[in-house]
């Protein structure tokens, strides 16, 4: 997929008089990759400070589940708000752009306003953390509802092309493993019950990281389907830092439980 290439590709250009803001979101997308890069070089050595791995050093702790609700909400609000004010306008969405929007979203609207409240106890997260969540939200809702709304234009046909219509099916198999999979997360203690557990079952037979690895497939599935820029520096930043959360999370497991599956990997079934 030659993603570097897809803001000015035939097609996919936005409107007359928007250069100037098309240009930002090229930029904005390449940022996204070096910022994913440089969390990816710097989690090599240091651990980042969430849930197990919380530490006061990096803030005051803010409840579990409105960190979850408020760092997350931005993703789902601004491509949302961003996408009604479109279809305001003269230039309302087309069905593709409807649909990618929609894909986007739905992720969010989970995130924030259904996961947090399945939540069972769980670690209050560092303001730190919480507050760089929050603000890559803000950023990331932006970029990817600005250019679906705005900039991006795909043929009327896109819902049936094969780009789209794989992107669709590995976007909703990421969706599902990662959902299948916090499910399994939640449910490894009964009421009353604290401490850790090792998790059974699904993909976590196979990688400690099953639900980072399902949000990986999930956007990577997304940014196939967009064929875009944009989409494809969110795959690649995700994939830098759940990589690195997962390898943390790995190497915990490891030295805690000393009947931990050996023939498990951290992120990609048989290989890592």
């Amino acid at each position: 997929m030659c993603c570097c290439c897809c803001l000015s590709a035939p097609g996919f250009l936005g409107p007359a008089g928007g250069d100037g803001e098309l240009l930002l979101l090229r930029r904005l997308s390449w940022l996204m990759i070096l910022t994913g890069a440089a969390a990816f070089l710097l989690l090599q050595f240091v651990d980042l400070p969430y849930g197990r791995f919380a530490s006061r050093k990096f803030g005051f702790p803010v409840h579990v589940k409105l960190a979850w609700c408020v760092q997350e909400a931005p993703a789902m609000v601004l491509p949302l708000y961003l996408g009604l004010c479109s279809a305001g306008s003269a230039s309302s969405l087309q069905r593709p752009n409807l649909v990618l929007l929609s894909m986007f979203t739905i992720h969010y609207i989970h995130r924030a306003f259904m996961f947090p409240f399945l939540i069972r106890g769980g670690k209050a997260t560092p303001f730190i953390p919480f507050i760089l969540a929050f603000t890559f939200c803000v950023y990331n809702g932006y970029l990817q509802g600005r250019y679906l709304s705005r900039f991006a234009i795909y043929p009327a046909d896109w819902i049936t092309d094969p780009r789209f219509l794989t992107g669709l099916a590995v976007w909703l198999s990421g969706l599902l493993l990662n959902v299948t999979s916090d499910h399994i997360l939640r449910n490894l203690r009964k009421p009353g019950e604290t401490g850790y557990k090792i998790p059974r079952g699904g993909m976590f037979e196979y990688v400690t990281g099953a639900n980072f690895l399902g949000e990986i497939v999930e956007w990577t599935g997304f940014a196939i389907a967009c064929w875009s820029l944009p989409s494809a520096a969110f795959a690649v930043f995700t994939f830098m830092v759940l990589i690195s959360r997962a390898s943390q999370h790995h190497r915990w497991y490891l030295e805690k439980f000393e009947d931990y599956p050996t023939s498990r990997k951290a992120l990609i079934p048989f290989l890592y």
